[in-house]
């Protein structure tokens, strides 16, 4: 039996998930907190794409668990944290889905940051 708190992405409501085409780069105070060349690209709906980075490419010493929980019906449900970096503190700025929803099963064991929370998150082509 189909959980009703799950949507599956369909035309009304479309997930993309893609390798980023570059190394992505996440700063704050002055400090590269992530770094990685292999980041997902999450397109949903008419939202901006977002960077899905592998947890083992953010140090854990940037990072503090936060107490916020959110749920998505399309991805699942969202946990937390908080960002330190010498002195500087962005509560809640990164989110990740431990279990994510099957249609997005690829994001498990990466985080998301939000633009506005951190100094720049930076995509370099890796061709040049």
């Amino acid at each position: 039996m189909r959980d009703p708190a799950v949507r599956e992405p369909g035309p009304d409501h479309p997930i993309t998930l893609s390798p980023s085409t570059g190394r992505v780069r996440v700063r704050l105070a002055g400090v590269t907190i992530a770094q990685t060349d292999a980041a997902l690209v999450l397109t949903e709906a008419a939202d901006p794409p977002v960077f899905y980075i592998p947890r083992a490419d953010v140090p854990e010493a940037f990072l503090r668990p936060s107490t916020r929980s959110t749920r998505c019906p399309y991805k699942g449900d969202a946990g937390y944290f908080d960002l330190v970096v010498d002195g500087v503190l962005r509560p809640d700025a990164v989110w990740t889905y431990r279990n994510p929803h099957p249609a997005v099963a690829a994001i498990r064991d990466h985080l998301a940051f939000y633009p506005d929370k951190v100094d720049a998150i930076e995509v370099v082509d890796l061709s040049d």
